[in-house]
This record gives structure tokens, sequence and C-alpha cells, in this order.
């Protein structure tokens, strides 16, 4: 962390590094928490607490930011009730960046609980079948009580399988709602919030570059991506990625929202995008599959129950440092909490040691050597996996 003689403005954006062979890039963010170095990826923390760590355990595996989800803290424990006991960051104990997102996407999955039209949607909870309204305005104003240093627009993201039609009908909604909070954010949101833009579009590549045009215009301090790894194929994600990113603002951070397989970020990096968040790392860890740099292990397999040595003996993180596959394989087995946090632990170091690198090697000029090395594991990888399935 720089200290704060250097700090600048929140919403200060620098392009330290770019790549002479990709659009990739490598830059820092100001917010009123600080700054984040990018390429960077972002934990999801759901209700405030990404699931089993504390904020030490964050910061130890290298987390700069990480996400809260609006439509989940809104209801429980209350957007009020967090504002009245300080905000989200007092309320967490977190003294670095968080990015909230509007909590739309999880309003649009609950099909059959929710009715869209063009001022918002109402709703019916999963929580309790209670029943409210989302608009422009009441995201910000969510977002508002909590004190959030980056907050998304509410945006109508249409599931893949969605006929061109309603695509290009929630494409124009989510212009009309990006408008709106452009012109409310000043009234709404605190002068240190940063508020970004989301462009839809699905992967039709001319609405994409439609919407982008019609967002690239409002004055939001970053662009996202959003409505991708929604059920589309991983190779049209990509070449969604490749074709519009390098078109995104230069000058603004461009965010790609829920992916996160290794070769997503990579993909993402070489696109040119600065920020992506996803719950991989957490929710794999939980079901077993840790990621190494020798490629994925399923610790639940017989093989690991005499295993004497760490996950991975190339990882600097604390789970790898003390404790052995045998040991996590028994925590697993007995359904014991401890194996969530030291999993979790481990798969989170990796994916920040994951774009750390390629973060490292824009700075240094030696992107190249870097991607070639990521791209070959991606390849042994994919070769295990087919192993592992044609067994």
């Amino acid at each position: 962390m720089l200290p704060r003689t250097a700090w600048q403005p929140a919403g200060t954006f620098e392009v330290l590094a770019t790549d002479p062979s990709w659009p990739a890039r490598a830059g820092r963010l100001w917010t009123a928490h600080g700054p984040m170095d990018t390429p960077c990826f972002m934990p999801v923390g759901t209700y405030g607490a990404v699931k089993g760590l504390d904020l030490l355990d964050l910061k130890a595996v290298g987390s700069q930011i990480i996400l809260g989800n609006s439509y989940h803290l809104a209801h429980r424990p209350g957007a009020a009730r967090v504002r009245e006991l300080g905000g989200l960051h007092r309320f967490i104990t977190w003294d670095r960046p968080i990015l909230t997102d509007s909590g739309g996407f999880q309003v649009f999955s609950l099909r059959g609980l929710q009715k869209i039209d063009d001022e918002g949607v109402r709703y019916q909870t999963h929580f309790d079948g209670s029943r409210h309204r989302m608009t422009p305005r009441s995201v910000l104003e969510t977002q508002a009580a909590l004190g959030s240093d980056i907050c998304m627009i509410l945006d109508h993201c249409p599931p893949a399988d969605a006929p061109p039609r309603k695509i290009r009908e929630a494409m124009d909604r989510s212009s009309r709602w990006a408008r709106e909070a452009a012109g409310l954010r000043g009234e709404i949101l605190a002068p240190d919030q940063l508020c970004f833009g989301i462009v839809q579009g699905g992967v039709d590549l001319e609405l994409r570059r439609e919407h982008l045009a019609t967002i690239a215009e409002l004055p939001f301090d970053g662009v996202a991506l959003g409505g991708l790894s929604v059920g589309e194929s991983i190779e049209s994600m990509h070449e969604t990625f490749a074709a519009v990113a390098p078109q995104m603002p230069a000058e603004r951070p461009r965010y790609v929202m829920g992916i996160g397989t290794p070769v997503d970020l990579l993909v993402a990096v070489r696109s040119g995008i600065d920020m992506f968040d996803c719950v991989m790392p957490s929710r794999n860890a939980r079901n077993g599959q840790l990621f190494t740099f020798g490629g994925r292990i399923n610790i639940r397999q017989s093989r690991y129950r005499d295993d004497p040595e760490p996950v991975d003996a190339a990882c600097g993180c604390r789970s790898c440092a003390a404790y052995s596959r045998a040991y996590l394989r028994h925590l697993h087995e007995q359904k014991d909490p401890l194996y969530g946090r030291l999993a979790t632990i481990h798969n989170l170091y990796f994916f920040h040691q994951w774009v750390a690198a390629m973060r490292w090697g824009l700075r240094e000029g030696r992107f190249a050597e870097v991607e070639k090395a990521l791209a070959a594991w991606v390849a042994a990888d994919r070769h295990a996996k087919g192993a592992a399935v044609a067994e």
C-alpha cells in the first residue's frame, strides 16, 4: 500500500504500462479507501464476507478489493442498518476498497418472481417472499447507504438463450436506466463514490459495440461488460472480450463482471480488461477442487489420503506452508469448517498470483513470457482434465 501522502483523488485512473502485441495493460485505480493495481481479481463477499475468511486472511492472500452484493445486503442485514453502523467498511472491518453490484443480476435470476418494466423491476425475494421494487434510483440509494467505493448501476441482463429481440429490448432498457443513473449519481452518491456503467448486448458484437458507444458517452468513472458467463459458449464469451474490450474507453477502468476461470482471466487481460470477479476460487475450494501451478486437483480423490505433500510445493500460501494434502482431504471428508477456510485461502492465493504474474509481466515489459507460461498451464490443465474424464 502506498503512503497516504501519495494518494490521488478517488476516480483517478493511471495506465502504467501497455503491451506492444496485445491490448493488455497495467494500471492503478484510486478510490476513497486507497488504490488498487490492475489487472485485479476481486473476491466475492456476497454478504460482506468471503465465506470462512476474515480480513487478515484476505490481506494475507493478496486481496486489494472485495465485492459485496447489494441485493443480499439490502435485505440482510439491510442497507439502513449498515449505514447506522458506520457503513459497510466499518461493519465488516475492511479498510480497503469495496465494489458493490446493483443486485439486478440476482433479481433477474428470480424467474417467475419478478416483473420487469421500463421503470424498473418488481420482485419477491427468495428469502421470505416479500415484495419489493428495484429502480435505477433505488440501487444507487442502497449503495450510498452501504458506502461502497465503486457502485454499479442497474442494468437488464437477459439469459444467454434469449432471442435477439429480447436482447435488443434489454439493451435499450439498460440504456434508459444508465441515462437515469448518470443524472442521479450526483444527487445520491457521495462525491468520492465511483459509479460504473454496464454494457449489454449478449454475444452479438454489433449490439455490444452499439451499446458501448451509448454507455461511453455518459459520465461514468468506469465501464463494465455485463451479461457474460450466463450460459453462452466459452468461445463466444472470449470472442466478445477480444472484440469489444479494446474499444472501451482507454482512460477509464474496464471491468468484466462475473468471470473467473484462469483461462478467462488470461483472455480478459490480453484483451485489455482491468478488473474481474468470480465466486470460483471459494466455491470450487469448498467442493474439493484446488488450483495449483501444476494444474487442478480434486482433494476428494483417494490418492491423497496418505499424501504428506502440500497442495502445491510452489505455493506461498499459509495453507501450503503448514498442511498436507492428506490433512485437507481428512478435513473435507469430516466436513470440518477448517477445510473450507484452508482451501479458500489456497485458491484465492493462486488466483491473485495468477493475475499478479500478468501485472508484473506488463510492468516489466515481459508480458509475452508470462502469457506463454500461463497459456502452457491452461493447455496442460485441459489435457489433465480430459484424461481425468476419460478415466
